[in-house]
């Protein structure tokens, strides 16, 4: 099923980053000079913009309007200068000028190479896990699910990271800094939204984490995108107390929307004491389980 989002819809996810990414550039930092008038809101205005863009201020408010469509890249590069967005509110402006105006198109349904998940399975002490398109879990090792949670035993349709960070009251347990990390998912969902602003599915995530909760509404009224690549969690688990680990995300040839979380300690801490303790503990359940099936 293809999604029927109209035309207006799309512009109005341009007009609306336009306009928050706007009201975050510090005036007294773009280098114009002050024109003595007293700012009823914060940051830029219009024709402040258009100014440092260089494209006339009828231009541009017809473009946060969304009554604009298809800038130049360098009227594209110039506004984003003057809105000094860093590398993924570059990319987001991008994805959301292409899409203004576009038919709606079929997605493939993505599915995890199994050569990707035998990888997966052999890295020992390293919990993986594989997310697609708006964050769908299609793939988690063994030690990923003991430390986070175990995906592959949720109904085909919860296995969503995003779903579950916000609706699962385990993930406030698991996750130590719970907030910093929610917020960061809903930035990530932001990105996606605008890479692929016709996806029916998510459309209907987006639509049911706005209705049953209130941090994510919040949150994505904000309009901030993000794309994790590499920094430190906080995780909390019954055996082995709290971890910090460091995170690492590549991005998979083939399909540049999935990518791969991997999670690791340094040699010799506590937290990667703490990963081979759980390592140790899974090792052993197994044994017990392969005991018990033995006649």
């Amino acid at each position: 099923m293809l999604d029927t989002c109209p035309v207006p819809e799309r512009n109005q996810e341009l007009a609306d980053f336009l306009r928050r990414a706007r009201s975050q550039v510090d005036p007294a930092r773009s280098g114009l000079p002050s024109d003595g008038r007293i700012r009823r809101v914060p940051g830029l205005r219009r024709e402040e913009v258009a100014q440092l863009a260089r494209v006339s201020t009828d231009y541009y408010t017809r473009l946060e309007q969304g009554r604009a469509i298809s800038p130049t890249p360098g009227v594209v590069a110039a506004i984003a200068r003057a809105l000094e967005l860093d590398e993924t509110g570059r990319a987001h402006l991008g994805h959301l000028i292409a899409g203004s105006g576009t038919a709606a198109r079929p997605r493939r349904v993505q599915r995890p190479r199994h050569g990707l998940m035998q990888l997966m399975d052999s890295l020992d002490g390293v919990p993986a896990m594989l997310l697609g398109r708006r964050t769908d879990v299609l793939a988690t090792n063994a030690l990923a699910r003991a430390l986070i949670a175990d995906f592959d035993a949720m109904p085909a349709k919860h296995r969503n990271y995003g779903r579950w960070m916000f609706l699962s009251p385990d993930a406030r347990t698991v996750l130590v800094d719970w907030e910093a990390q929610a917020r960061l998912v809903v930035d990530s969902l932001r990105f996606d939204a605008g890479r692929n602003p016709d996806d029916p599915a998510t459309q209907a995530l987006v639509g049911e984490l706005t209705l049953t909760s209130a941090d994510f509404a919040a949150w994505w009224q904000e309009h901030r995108v993000h794309r994790r690549t590499f920094g430190d969690k906080r995780f909390r688990h019954p055996l082995v107390g709290e971890l910090t680990l460091q995170f690492e995300t590549l991005a998979l040839p083939g399909d540049d929307a999935q990518s791969l979380f991997l999670y690791s300690a340094p040699p010799g801490s506590k937290d990667r004491q703490g990963l081979d303790l759980l390592a140790s503990w899974m090792l052993d359940g197994e044994r017990r389980a392969l005991t018990d099936l033995r006649p």
